[in-house]
């Protein structure tokens, strides 16, 4: 909590501009709360919140990672063309897909290096590059 009473959670969806509702807060616990990104999926969030003390529908979870998204308060990473990972670290940053266990997790960026970019079409801008590098066990 800080010195207005507020707990973190609210202060971030206030950052954002968003309404601290319950449901919110309550996810948004489950995501930041102790301080540490992490890569979720809805299901999994759902999941996570099934074991809280504040439950929410499958759907509320799939709609409120969407608003969250929006916002800027998370980064959504789509992977296979339809699952999409919601990461909490919004910073530009490439990621390691692990094909076995579909788990999502930050790579160094350190020895990265993105030399060009193609010429965006007339009319257009380019928002943002996701860069997953996909891992298999050998």
């Amino acid at each position: 909590m800080n010195q207005n009473g507020d707990t973190t959670e609210a202060t971030w969806l206030a950052s954002a501009g968003l309404r601290p509702t319950r449901q919110r807060l309550a996810l948004a616990q489950l995501l930041i709360g102790d301080g540490q990104h992490r890569h979720v999926t809805a299901e999994s969030l759902y999941e996570a919140s099934r074991d809280s003390d504040e439950r929410v529908s499958l759907a509320t979870v799939y709609n409120t990672l969407r608003i969250f998204s929006d916002a800027g308060l998370l980064r959504e990473i789509t992977v296979n063309g339809a699952r999409s990972y919601f990461d909490t670290n919004v910073t530009n940053h490439p990621h390691f897909f692990w094909e076995d266990t579909e788990e999502l997790m930050d790579a160094p960026d350190e020895d990265l290096k993105i030399a060009q970019l193609p010429t965006a079409p007339k009319g257009t801008e380019i928002a943002k590059v996701d860069v997953v590098i996909r891992l298999r066990r050998k």
